[in-house]
């Protein structure tokens, strides 16, 4: 396995790659597999994240005893530029991979990339996937179904393209990740409501057409010339019994998708076509919607690593990391092998009470670990788990089972 990413770099060495973003677990733990030197900055700063890496800095600073803060309080993507300043003074990194969070914010790539190569997706590119007024016309023009979508900028504008499209909507920020902040609206004064609530201060907004159905999500790995889509998975979202107070948050997912062939056929030709539109290099995502009629819809592109990323590897039997820097260097994709016949389900659990944490590094399954005896708070993300499992439900019940284990051995602190 050739750990020389462009001729440029030092081929007598390992490779110096960094790995940034909201959470970089199964990122760090790819990039070692594939033989390369880790390095990490991300938001968590998860105790198995700062076993992986070289080097690790991180926005939260877990400490004994102690709050690890609220999510939507404390991370901005500005600080993670900041840790990136700092490491770049103190290592040399070769190369740059993208977890969530940064996607959105081209100033911030723009600047990474002008001290550090950018190992697949160049930030003109994301930042035209993530553009949502962009996107959804081109999808509109490519004739791909996708939910009816608007933008709005002001509570009026709100209420008559609520009605053009017709209740029940969706409003999301323009920004944003996870499902975090995304809300369903029944009617006309619960539009009013949620608008002065939670999106006082957006600049734009979208809404949505709300589909009923499940969500799903295409991985796939590219490079110039040619798509290939690696698995179709079934996302789960808005799970309370894992503590995920988002309607829509993200809680993981299960790998490969259980469906039709004639359904998983028709997402990966759209999913394909669109990867292919804009010219997108490496592993990226696309998340769908499909209607109780059976349509997949298109929902957005995540031009990055996703949250699928073990999941996808132990069900190919692949290091995505590796397939990622061949297709981007080399122009060729991997050769996959017959799926195994196995689902993998990774479940991201959140505190269901303030909560302090025990040693949770006794259990093989889990990912995403704090250190012990830290607090972590309500509905903030605790870990995630990921099971292996002959058929979908044998693999989430043992998941659900694990997850049932983990809050069992929380004790929890008064708020």
């Amino acid at each position: 396995m050739s750990n020389i990413v462009t001729s440029s770099f030092y081929p007598s060495e390992k490779l110096n790659i960094l790995a940034i973003g909201l959470d970089v677990t199964s990122l760090v733990t790819s990039i070692n597999r594939a033989g390369y030197n880790a390095y990490s900055i991300d938001y968590f700063g998860d105790s198995d994240v700062k076993r992986l890496c070289k080097e690790s800095l991180s926005i939260n600073t877990q400490i004994e005893g102690k709050s690890c803060g609220r999510l939507k309080d404390d991370f901005h993507p500005e600080k993670l530029l900041q840790l990136f300043h700092k490491m770049i003074k103190i290592h040399r990194i070769d190369g740059v991979l993208l977890s969530s969070g940064l996607e959105d914010f081209q100033n911030i790539l723009l600047s990474i990339k002008d001290h550090v190569k950018f190992l697949g997706n160049n930030p003109s590119n994301i930042s035209k996937v993530r553009d949502k007024v962009h996107f959804f016309k081109t999808l509109k023009r490519l004739k791909i179904p996708h939910p009816e979508t608007a933008f709005v900028e002001d509570l009026l504008d709100a209420k008559k393209k609520a009605k053009d499209i017709g209740y029940p909507i969706i409003i999301k920020p323009e920004k944003g990740f996870g499902g975090i902040g995304v809300r369903k609206v029944s009617d006309k004064k619960h539009l009013t409501s949620i608008f002065k609530r939670y999106f006082p201060i957006e600049k734009r907004i979208l809404i949505q057409e709300f589909i009923p159905g499940q969500a799903i999500s295409a991985s796939l790995i590219s490079t110039k010339e040619k798509v290939l889509t690696l698995t179709v998975n079934e996302q789960l979202l808005g799970m309370s019994n894992l503590g995920q107070r988002e309607e829509f948050g993200y809680c993981g997912n299960i790998v490969p998708l259980t469906s039709s062939n004639k359904l998983r056929e028709r997402c990966i030709a759209m999913a394909e076509r669109v990867i292919s539109t804009y010219n997108l290099i490496g592993s990226n995502g696309v998340d769908f919607v499909v209607s109780a009629e059976g349509i997949p819809k298109i929902v957005e592109v995540n031009p990055r690593f996703q949250g699928t990323l073990e999941c996808v590897e132990r069900v190919l039997d692949i290091n995505l990391v590796q397939a990622h820097l061949d297709a981007f260097n080399l122009r060729t994709l991997p050769k996959l092998k017959i799926i195994s016949g196995s689902y993998y389900t990774r479940l991201i659990l959140f505190a269901l009470m303030r909560s302090k944490v025990s040693d949770l590094k006794i259990h093989k399954e889990t990912r995403d670990i704090p250190i012990p005896r830290v607090i972590v708070e309500r509905g903030e993300p605790l870990c995630s788990v990921i099971i292996e499992g002959l058929s979908r439900e044998y693999s989430l019940n043992r998941a659900k089972n694990v997850a049932k284990t983990i809050y069992q051995s929380l004790l929890v602190i008064p708020e």
